[in-house]
């Protein structure tokens, strides 16, 4: 029997309800001020809703501390029956003592299967992110975890404590970290990565690190936990604007070549000066995990050039079975020839059926164009396009010849073609034009040609 789901957006209506009969509760109080008073009497009745099994409570932006945190804990080891729990104190100050008394009132949820904290900007150092990671250690139950901990100050220490408490739940299949702007560097990533080799039943894995001070040993630490996942099929790896460079990007890589069963990858690398070398290194460990049919990579900023985009477009060749490829080389300098390049391994992946290609900024001209219209051509079996090509220094020639490329492209249903800011004029809008005339197939199109001023 479906139970039904009782909801409440006052305290005082909470309160007074019928505790005992609750087993499914939603309580959203996001931006009330409640702050610790509040958080303790919603403590206290939670404390006697024994019968609670899914319990979805929403207190961000409360101005709820260390205290407020600690009771809502200490009242939740009452529900013996909770299995499933979505928490959001994110955006209070709740700080290093909240979150370990917080953990403290998990630690003895034994019971639970699915947890959901989100804990983002709390002032949360390495004491409270510890103390957290030895509660997640005791729900020995715990299959599926998400933990949102951005904008806090956890840094190397805090993020290994993470890791040892989440190196103890050999039961996840499903684990999303998010600990983006949290000062961790070596230890703290190689920490992580450790801990993971432990969680064996791994099949889906989401870890956000953009913006902490992650080096090429970190990345490469990261990459050797990676390689023992070896039931991982769902990766999602965010690294952004980091300080990984070409040999870190080279040991992660080696990681990822280890992941056997990985279908579906996103990578972003995004402003880490990988270079041509990262690049082209990345590219060779991808061309290695030939089971891969959904690959998403974000490698913007990373002053590569038309080496590392030729070697990225002939390593893809070997992933034979990939059909939806997303890659954004935006703003490096692969110009023509590493247009034309990529555009010559993306012609052999035959079995693409969708594909997003972002090269914004990157100095191609109209030869780089052509090449890469004559590519398209290739890949008959494309349904879905979009070619993000904005900024370059295309002509009329180079738009012609793309639109002829498209052309060839018979199944084609959706397509989306930037072009916004290069040199094209009446002749290239026209031969474009008649380009694209010939996709019959074509049931949905956006077009961009714009020429914009900027002051």
């Amino acid at each position: 029997m479906i139970q039904q789901i009782k909801e409440y957006y006052k305290l005082k209506e909470f309160l007074s309800s019928s505790l005992l009969s609750h087993q499914v509760l939603l309580i959203d109080l996001s931006g009330n001020q409640i702050c610790d008073e509040g958080a303790s009497g919603l403590g206290s009745a939670l404390a006697n809703c024994i019968n609670l099994s899914n319990l979805t409570l929403d207190l961000s932006e409360n101005l709820i501390g260390d205290e407020g945190a600690s009771g809502l804990g200490s009242a939740l080891t009452n529900c013996i029956n909770l299995s499933n729990l979505t928490l959001d104190l994110s955006y209070n100050q709740i700080g290093d003592e909240g979150a370990s008394g917080l953990g403290s009132g998990l630690a003895k949820c034994i019971n639970l299967s699915n947890l959901t904290l989100q804990l983002s900007g709390n002032e949360i150092g390495d004491e409270g992110a510890s103390g957290l990671g030895s509660a997640f250690a005791k729900c020995i139950n715990l299959s599926n975890l998400t933990l949102w901990f951005s904008g806090n100050q956890i840094g190397d220490e805090g993020s290994s404590g993470l890791g040892s408490g989440l190196a103890k739940c050999i039961n996840l299949s499903n684990l999303t970290l998010e600990l983006r702007e949290n000062l961790i560097g070596y230890e703290g990533a190689s920490g992580l990565g450790y801990a993971l080799t432990n969680c064996i039943n791994l099949s889906n894995l989401t870890l956000q690190l953009s913006q902490n001070q992650i080096d090429a040993n970190s990345a490469s630490g990261l990459g050797s936990g990676l390689a023992k996942c070896i039931n991982l099929s769902n990766l999602t790896l965010q690294l952004s604007y980091n300080q990984i460079g070409a040999m870190g990007t080279l040991g992660l890589g080696s990681g990822l070549v280890k992941c056997i069963n990985l279908s579906n990858l996103t990578l972003n690398l995004g402003g880490n000066k990988i270079g041509d070398e990262g690049a082209s290194g990345l590219g060779s460990a991808l061309a290695k995990c030939i089971n891969l049919s959904n690959l998403t990579l974000e490698l913007r900023e990373n002053l590569i050039c038309y080496e590392g985009a030729s070697g990225l477009g002939s390593a893809l060749t070997n992933c034979i079975n990939l059909s939806n490829q997303t890659l954004d080389l935006s703003y490096n300098q692969i110009g023509d020839e590493g247009a034309s390049g990529l555009g010559s391994g993306l012609a052999k992946c035959i079995n693409l059926s969708n594909l997003t290609l972002q090269l914004r900024g990157n100095q191609i001209g109209d030869e780089g164009a052509s090449g890469l219209g004559s590519c398209l051509a290739n890949c008959i079996n494309l349904s879905n396009l979009t070619l993000g090509l904005s900024c370059n220094p295309i002509g009329n020639e180079g738009a012609s010849d793309l639109g002829s490329g498209i052309a060839k492209c018979i199944n084609l249903s959706n397509l989306t073609l930037n072009l916004d800011d290069n040199q094209i004029g009446d002749e290239g809008a026209s031969g474009l034009g008649s380009g694209l005339a010939k996709c019959i197939n074509l049931s949905n199109l956006t077009l961009e040609l714009r020429i914009r001023s900027y002051l």
